[in-house]
């Protein structure tokens, strides 16, 4: 069962995507997650990449987020996230996207958009394949100040050359990695 788990909409059930390549996050790490973020929050732009039921990015809102946008390449994925979306009223504060990562950042850049805070949570084998983070840095869509954060195996070690870690934290098998744009 994946619940918002403050907030808002404190309490809200969402469907989950059927489908073993989407990884919901526990409610523990979630929790935890959040406690870090607390009131910082307020009026960001979220960007929620491979995006799964769109949990992180729903919870953000629940917690005073302006606007989410959602990506997941899994036209199944994206239809749970339409309806997790509608389960909270928020469809006028959302956008969904459909597309490999990496092709909708190339989108998102060209429309001149910028983030606040982005969400990875790919699956473990794209890290190094496809490198999220270094289409987040080329395309230039994280604002001054922006954090990312990556959820990633425990036992993986990657390490991006364009981002230091700014914090670490261990839940079970997962690994979340803080990082955080620099000022302009």
């Amino acid at each position: 069962m994946i619940r918002i788990v403050g907030g808002e909409f404190k309490g809200r059930k969402l469907k989950k995507v059927p489908s073993a390549q989407v990884r919901p996050i526990s409610h523990r790490l979630k929790e935890t997650l959040f406690n870090i973020l607390h009131d910082h929050l307020v009026d960001l732009v979220v960007l929620d990449g491979f995006a799964g039921t769109g949990s992180l990015g729903l919870e953000a809102l629940s917690r005073g987020a302006a606007e989410v946008i959602f990506v997941d390449e899994l036209p199944l994925a994206t239809k749970i996230i339409k309806e997790n979306v509608a389960k909270c009223g928020v469809e006028n504060r959302v956008r969904i996207l459909t597309k490999e990562f990496n092709r909708a950042i190339i989108q998102l850049a060209k429309e001149g958009k910028k983030f606040d805070l982005v969400f990875l949570d790919p699956p473990y084998s794209l890290l190094e394949e496809r490198n999220p983070l270094k289409v987040l840095k080329k395309r230039e869509v994280i604002s001054p100040g922006g954090k990312i954060i990556l959820r990633q195996h425990r036992r993986i070690n990657f390490e991006p050359k364009y981002y230091s870690p700014q914090r670490v934290v261990v839940e079970g098998d997962d690994k979340l990695v803080f990082y955080e744009e620099e000022d302009a």
